[in-house]
């Protein structure tokens, strides 16, 4: 028997999909228009992207055609789309909103800015292409533009019990995807190989879209984001496996697991990952209301740290999950933001040396009243795969 907590686990079979929830909240545009408000925004600018589906429920394809929700601090909301998309966005949530549409030899910037008459302050999704944010300042060259993402991270941030309920159907597909890396996980395949296999699982078990995977094996696995490649899978590989994506209501799942291939690795890993999950487990315990982003982090680093191996640790401990995979709040140093119920976040430390091997553990994790819940439901322990 192995000193070190392990699970071995056997070839999983496929469990059913996840109910598909779709998240609309009606409050969303009222409140947004609130914040704005407080900010001394005059009003708000959105195109294509996350900003605009959390707002509308319309899940609008960036084109080079502009695509706008115009929302003043005090009036109503206006989407602005060309012709051509107009009925897309009829048939969407969106279609309660008032709708004007724009055709192709008309200036839909123009029409834009003639709908926030006097307006001196505006704010823009923080994702806006730089082409069009140009535009904008051309068309009301008096106007102070800010970024819209104070006003609205506030709100995306602070989750509703129907996001977290689509964040924990997310969270357990992928769960079921990482149960089943024993079908696909082995000595003699490629990383590239693998990944495959594990991009038509996230699909089947629950997702609509795959995000990004990551299969990092061996030395790869002190490459954070490494690229999937040719590499071969050799027996006593540790290997990294980072997997999300997002399902029909909108809302995206991530976790890591590090994996060991056909037998236990080395004494040094062994050690290491020791470290590394005793430090996951105290960040996630550290999470409640009150304690702020930074605090989190320190309560991983701290044990990283206190084992030697603190300049191995090279990136922050989580980011927000939502609509987005990475969104507010950030799990760093110097984020003094108090955490509060429905904040949502990944916990990820990761321990990686440079050129032989790496790991890191990641859940999900929602604030409650008086403390976290764990979306991610795997063990943390190391998983032995003996295939």
């Amino acid at each position: 028997m192995l000193p070190h907590p392990v699970v071995r686990i056997p070839q999983a079979r496929p469990m059913s999909r996840v109910p598909r929830v779709r998240v609309l909240d009606p409050t969303r545009l009222a409140r947004a228009r609130s914040a704005i408000g407080a900010a001394g925004i005059d009003a708000l600018l959105v195109t294509p992207g996350a900003d605009l589906r959390y707002l509308t429920g319309y899940d609008a394809v960036p084109l080079e055609r502009l695509t706008c929700l115009v929302v003043p601090a005090a009036g109503e909301p206006v989407l602005v789309v060309p012709t051509l998309e107009r009925p897309a966005a009829e048939a969407s949530p969106a279609r309660s909103l008032e709708i004007r549409d724009w055709g192709e030899t008309d200036d839909p910037v123009a029409l834009v800015a003639a709908l926030v008459p006097g307006a001196r302050r505006v704010a823009l999704d923080d994702h806006m292409w730089a082409e069009k944010v140009l535009r904008f300042r051309a068309a009301m060259p008096e106007v102070d533009q800010v970024l819209a993402g104070e006003a609205l991270g506030s709100l995306r941030m602070r989750k509703s019990p129907a996001e977290v309920a689509a964040l924990r159907d997310a969270a357990s597909a992928i769960d079921r995807v990482h149960a089943r890396m024993g079908e696909w996980l082995r000595a003699g395949r490629t990383e590239a190989d693998v990944a495959a296999d594990v991009t038509a699982a996230i699909l089947s078990e629950g997702h609509a879209r795959v995000d990004f995977v990551i299969v990092a094996s061996g030395p790869n696995g002190a490459s954070p984001h490494h690229e999937v490649g040719d590499r071969v899978v050799r027996r006593g590989d540790p290997v990294v496996v980072d997997i999300g994506g997002t399902t029909a209501a909108g809302y995206c799942s991530d976790s890591t697991r590090t994996y060991a291939v056909g037998g236990p690795p080395s004494r040094e890993f062994l050690d290491s990952y020791d470290v590394l999950l005793a430090a996951q487990r105290a960040a996630v315990e550290h999470v409640r209301p009150g304690v702020t982003a930074a605090s989190v982090d320190a309560a991983a680093r701290s044990v990283i740290e206190a084992a030697g191996l603190g300049d191995l640790f090279v990136h922050r401990t989580g980011h927000g999950i939502g609509m987005e995979t990475h969104e507010q709040p950030y799990v760093v140093a110097g984020n003094d933001l108090a955490l509060e119920s429905g904040m949502a976040f990944s916990v990820e430390p990761g321990v990686y040396h440079p050129g032989r091997f790496g790991a890191r553990i990641e859940d999900i994790v929602v604030v409650t009243a008086d403390g976290a819940e764990r979306l991610n439901l795997r063990p943390r322990e190391l998983v032995v795969l003996h295939t």
